[in-house]
């Protein structure tokens, strides 16, 4: 796995997605370099990150064609039919080039929920299992992008399952599964569908809040990996816009909100995105509307319920999670069986959001974790 984190854009979050090319998506440095100056807007994004994709494609390629493909489709405008397009790209890339993985390695299935399909993976190690995983990402992901970390953690003796939730990836895109924040729900189905007990439980980013909830509601889940600080999905969106949008959320001001929300909007790319897709993703029409969704999205109020062995991985110059939020997940979480807390720094190389400049590093601890706190 590569490492490292790299200045590339004045903007913080391009300059994450730019690392997340790189670090997650097969990207090269200097390709990457090159088109970050070229990029002010979302619409930039797309129009050069889709440059790329070509010609990686056009050049064979393949493994930095299926990154470019998905990062450009991260950009697109939710509900598109583009977007759709580049999704499908990207992913029937990634399954062609790594057919062999996916007829010797890893069995794919779906699980029929609500009104559609979860996609699922099961990989299961060829010798003793010492431990069984479940996986999910968060606000944005797609389990391909976890392929790396499901191999490393199989190349352990783990059983992983992993899968897009509601609100994720091909859940998402091809069924029109919607966001819930009672994850108990689609972790309940993975359970009940493949019959597992005393499992981990790992959820990366938003994860970070959802894993914690559905632990709360489900004793067959021993441990827990919050991977990201997410006391409250509403308070990381606070952080983002001018301090009166809570006295408006609070006096229910819905006009007033979405006023506020497209100016900041027009400005600033990354709220821009951020309440596109949380729309799209929570199917409403307004920000007010997200945003009001969004405030169930916590873990505080049933932090008491957390029984389990707990893992808290955050990083110290996160731009979307302020580090002083870290001490409110921990206060949340009096009766947990243990507490285990690591905050990642430049020193780490793993400052950024989800430790994405040293994954290698991150997934080192979560797995002497999961075997210590399993053989205790």
């Amino acid at each position: 796995m590569k490492k490292g984190t790299y200045q590339l854009h004045d903007e913080a979050n391009f300059n994450f997605q730019l690392n997340r090319t790189l670090m997650w998506g097969n990207g090269d440095l200097e390709e990457i370099k090159t088109i970050a100056s070229r990029i002010n807007t979302t619409e930039d994004w797309v129009k050069e990150m889709s440059s790329l994709a070509k010609e990686a494609e056009a050049n064979k390629q393949i493994p930095k064609a299926i990154g470019y493909y998905r990062m450009t489709e991260f950009f697109e405008a939710d509900g598109t039919s583009e977007k759709s397009k580049l999704y499908s790209k990207s992913k029937s890339l990634f399954y062609e080039y790594h057919k062999i993985i996916f007829e010797k390695e890893i069995r794919r299935d779906e699980m029929d929920y609500e009104n559609g399909k979860l996609p699922v993976w099961i990989c299961l190690p060829q010798e003793e299992i010492k431990d069984t995983v479940i996986i999910h990402g968060g606000n944005d992901s797609y389990m391909e992008e976890f392929l790396p970390v499901v191999q490393r953690l199989v190349s352990e003796g783990i059983a992983v399952y992993i899968f897009d939730g509601p609100g994720q990836g091909g859940a998402l895109r091809e069924s029109g599964i919607y966001y819930t924040h009672e994850w108990e729900k689609p972790i309940k189905t993975i359970l009940d569908a493949y019959q597992l007990e005393n499992v981990t439980l790992i959820g990366l980013s938003l994860g970070g809040m959802l894993a914690p909830r559905a632990a709360a509601f489900e004793n067959r889940i021993q441990r827990v990996v919050a991977w990201g600080i997410m006391p409250s999905f509403y308070e990381i969106i606070l952080t983002k816009v001018p301090h009166e949008l809570r006295m408006l959320m609070d006096a229910k001001e819905k006009e007033k909100v979405n006023v506020l929300i497209q100016k900041k909007m027009d400005v600033d790319p990354l709220v821009k995105w951020a309440m596109q897709h949380g729309m799209f993703s929570m199917n409403v029409e307004t920000p007010y509307d997200y945003i009001k969704k969004a405030q169930h999205f916590e873990m505080e109020s049933i932090g008491p319920k957390i029984t389990q062995d707990f893992l808290l991985l955050g990083s110290n110059e996160d731009h979307f999670i302020p580090v002083e939020l870290y001490k409110r997940v921990i206060d949340a979480l009096p009766n947990v069986k243990s507490l285990t807390y690591k905050m990642y720094t430049k020193y780490n190389r793993a400052e950024n959001h989800c430790n994405l400049g040293n994954t290698e590093l991150v997934l080192s601890d979560i797995i002497h974790w999961i075997l210590q706190a399993r053989n205790k």
